[in-house]
C-alpha cells in the first residue's frame, strides 16, 4: 500500500488520530496566551489586554479560512476524509471569535453594556465583528448532525452558506480595525479570493457539464 493509497483512502483510526492532534494543535494559540497571563507575562507584550484580542481575532480568522480550505483542497486531491475535520475546524473558529469577543467586552468595557452598545453603533469595524459573531453562532449551533436531521438537508446547507458572507466580513473587520499596515489583511483577502475563486470555478464548470451534450465532449 502506496503513501498516496492511505491519503487518499485512510483507515479510520488513522483519520482519529489525525483529528485529535488537531484538536491538540488548535488548542496551541490558547495555551500559549493561558501560559503568557500565569507565567510569562512578557510573552504578552506591553499592552497584554490588546494583545490577547488581536491574537483570538487573527485565530479566528485563521480557522475559519482553514475550514474553508477543505473543500477545495479535498476536489484537488481526492482526500474525502478531509471533510470529516471540516466541522471541527469551524467550531474553533466560533470559540475563537468568542473568546475575541469576549476580551472586546471585558477588556476594553468591564462589561458595560451601554459603552458596548455605543462602540457597535458608531465604530464600523466593532459593527461588522458583531455581525460576524451574530452570523456564525446559528452555524456552530447547528453543527450536529442531529440538527441536519432537525432542520433538514436543504435548509440546513443554505444556513451553513452564510460562511460565504461571514468570511469576507471577517477580512474586512480585520482591515478597518488595522487602518495603517494592511499587509496581513490583504493576504487574508488573497487567500479568500483563492478559496471563493476555486468554488466559482468548480460550480461553472459543473453547470458546463450538465448542459446537454457536454457529458459526451
Amino acid at each position: 500500500m502506496t503513501i498516496l493509497t492511505v491519503l487518499r483512502n485512510p483507515p479510520q483510526r488513522y483519520v482519529a488520530i489525525i483529528k485529535v492532534a488537531l484538536f491538540l494543535l488548535a488548542l496551541v494559540p490558547l495555551g500559549r496566551l493561558a501560559t503568557g497571563a500565569f507565567l510569562f507575562p512578557e510573552w504578552l507584550g506591553v499592552n497584554p489586554a490588546e494583545f490577547i484580542t488581536r491574537s483570538t481575532g487573527d485565530w479566528a480568522l485563521r480557522m475559519l479560512l482553514t475550514t474553508l480550505a477543505v473543500t477545495p483542497l479535498r476536489h484537488l486531491t481526492g482526500w474525502n476524509w478531509l471533510l470529516r475535520l471540516r466541522r471541527m475546524l469551524g467550531l474553533f473558529a466560533f470559540f475563537y471569535a468568542s473568546v475575541h469577543f469576549s476580551s472586546y467586552i471585558s477588556f476594553d468595557h468591564v462589561f458595560d453594556v451601554g459603552a458596548i452598545l455605543k462602540d457597535i453603533v458608531k465604530r464600523p469595524f466593532i459593527t461588522v465583528g458583531f455581525v460576524c459573531l451574530t452570523l456564525i453562532f446559528p452555524l456552530a449551533v447547528t453543527s450536529a448532525n442531529v440538527m441536519v436531521r432537525k432542520l433538514g438537508a436543504k435548509r440546513w446547507i443554505a444556513l451553513h452558506r452564510l460562511v460565504y458572507l461571514i468570511a469576507p466580513l471577517a477580512v474586512l473587520h480585520f482591515w478597518w480595525m488595522v487602518k495603517r499596515d494592511v499587509t496581513q489583511p490583504e493576504v487574508y483577502l488573497a487567500v479568500l479570493v483563492v478559496l471563493l475563486g476555486a468554488r466559482i470555478v468548480r460550480a461553472g464548470m459543473g453547470r458546463r457539464l450538465q448542459r446537454p451534450g457536454m457529458q459526451m465532449r
